[in-house]
């Protein structure tokens, strides 16, 4: 039985990006966060019940601020006590996993899609993804870019400004572009 878009594009597998299913949820999932950003701040419980429509796990302890952006919402698992700053951004084309008493700056980007580097091929509208995985108890510093494929360990503070390319360990911090692990704890 073929594989639809949908089912190609979580597998990790190379799909069509402009597939009208895709398209379609895209769509609805932008509609929501365009009704999320524009609930009044102080309305704690509408913020928390959008949220949960939204993100495929959260809490009723889930704290995003306003504006919050993503693709598909529902492949966003956060643990307990998460917290977001304003601008956070997802592009959950594959699962992103967030752990327990995670913080996260303002202007972070969470990113899982891939594109081709060759401008032929990337024009075809063809493209992929790969998960990121983000442990326990971490701090990302604001406008941090985590990049697709990417595992930070429990404990983790990633500095301002950082791109993360590739996986950090355990109880350390890492700062720059592309991230290096400066302390461990």
């Amino acid at each position: 039985m073929m594989k639809t878009e949908y089912e190609k594009m979580l597998a990790g597998e190379v799909y069509r990006a402009d597939d009208a299913d895709l398209i379609e949820m895209l769509n609805a999932v932008k509609d929501l966060c365009w009704e999320y950003n524009r609930i009044r701040p102080t309305d704690l419980s509408a913020r928390s019940a959008m949220l949960q429509r939204i993100l495929g796990k959260c809490d009723a302890d889930t704290f995003v601020n306003q504006p919050f952006y993503c693709d598909y919402g529902k492949h966003i698992r956060v643990g307990k006590r998460f917290f977001a700053n304003f601008g956070l951004t997802v592009l959950d084309e594959a699962l992103v996993t967030i752990g327990d008493d995670c913080f996260i700056g303002p202007n972070v980007s969470i990113y899982t899609a891939c594109h081709s580097t060759d401008p032929d091929e990337r024009n075809t509208r063809m493209e992929w993804a790969r998960p990121v995985t983000i442990g326990d108890s971490c701090w990302l510093g604001g406008g941090v870019t985590i990049l697709p494929g990417v595992t930070i360990g429990n404990g983790v503070t990633i500095g301002a400004g950082s791109v993360v390319v590739s996986d950090i360990p355990d109880r350390s911090v890492a700062v720059g572009n592309p991230a290096r692990v400066v302390k461990s704890l």
